[in-house]
Order: C-alpha cells, then sequence, then structure tokens
C-alpha cells in the first residue's frame, strides 16, 4: 500500500478503486468563511455544502468548462491510462471520480487538472489565475458493496443537490453518459 501526505492523508492500497474529489480554487474558502468548517467535518457535510454553491466560483456550469473536464477524464483513460474510469459527477464547483488507479495516486489528477485548467481558464477568459484547489480529496473503496453504495451518491449528486429531477437528465455524469450510450444503441 503508498502512502504520501500533504494536508490529508492519501492511501492506495494496490488493486483497490478509489472516490476522488476536487473542488474549484476558492470553493473551500468560500465554506470557511461563511460557516467557519473544521477539518473534522464528515466529507457528505462538506460535500452537501459544495453542492449548494451559494458563494465561490461555480465555473462548471459552464457548458464548455463542463465538457472540456468530462473529456479530459475520458482521456486520462483511454489515452493516457492512468485509471479506469468506473463513475464521475462534474458539478458546479467540484468533480467527482470514482478510478481504478494504474499509477501511482500522486500522479492521476495532475496532467487532468493542470489541462483542464489551462483550458478552462481560456474558454473563461483568465489568465494566470488558479482554477483548482491545490489537493484533492480521495478514499480508497474497501469493496463491492461500498464500490455500489459510492458510484450511486456520485452519480445522485446532481439529484441530491437540486439541478436536476433524475440522475440521467445531469449531462455531465457517467448516468448521463450511459443513457447516452442505450439511446444510440437502440436505433
Amino acid at each position: 500500500m503508498s502512502y504520501y501526505a500533504r494536508n490529508l492523508p492519501h492511501w492506495q492500497p494496490e488493486g483497490a478503486s478509489i472516490f476522488l474529489t476536487w473542488c474549484l480554487h476558492g470553493s473551500h474558502g468560500a465554506i470557511r468563511r461563511r460557516e467557519r468548517l473544521e477539518a473534522s467535518k464528515p466529507f457528505a457535510e462538506i460535500d452537501r455544502q459544495l453542492d449548494e454553491a451559494r458563494i465561490g466560483p461555480v465555473w462548471l456550469k459552464n457548458p464548455a468548462v463542463a465538457e472540456c473536464v468530462e473529456q479530459a477524464l475520458y482521456f486520462g483513460e483511454q489515452k493516457l491510462q492512468l485509471y479506469s474510469l468506473t463513475a464521475h459527477c462534474i458539478m458546479p464547483n467540484h468533480v467527482h471520480a470514482v478510478v481504478l488507479p494504474k499509477v501511482p495516486l500522486a500522479r492521476l489528477t495532475k496532467p487532468i487538472k493542470g489541462f483542464t485548467a489551462r483550458t478552462a481558464n481560456e474558454i473563461l477568459g483568465r489568465t494566470g489565475e488558479r482554477f483548482w484547489q491545490d489537493e484533492s480529496y480521495d478514499r480508497w473503496i474497501r469493496g463491492g458493496q461500498e464500490l455500489h453504495k459510492i458510484i450511486a451518491y456520485v452519480e445522485k449528486n446532481p439529484v441530491m443537490a437540486g439541478l436536476v429531477a433524475t440522475i440521467d437528465e445531469w449531462p455531465w455524469s457517467s448516468a448521463s453518459a450511459r443513457s447516452r450510450h442505450r439511446q444510440e444503441c437502440s436505433c
């Protein structure tokens, strides 16, 4: 099992899927200023507050930016072969992904976040500004039952946030991609 730490601990058991979340720069700071979040808050509570997105950046609401991030996730899987992508959801201010890593976790998000930051800043007309928070949250998944639970959590995130009524309505998620694929195959 590999391990490294920055502000958060990062564990990567060999052969285990990982639940990743990363946020736009400034989104955590906005939450801390508003509610004085402490590091001990459970992930679900922090995620719920990110879903509300009442303050802080929401650049991922821009369809071109969200599409860029989704395509980068697929590129990381198919071309860079960094991981197998099991599920994903791009919310207005954060991204969830469930992956089976093929490289050390420390190298997994850097190319995806770097490329999307440059491209998104171009789309938004921003130059030289930070786009993503430096560090990502990750949790290694401890078995099949937990994997199914986390996939459901990721794909239901837009519904729970009140953005759509059903999981396949949110355009930037694995649930929507599956729905599109089924529609294409049934013709």
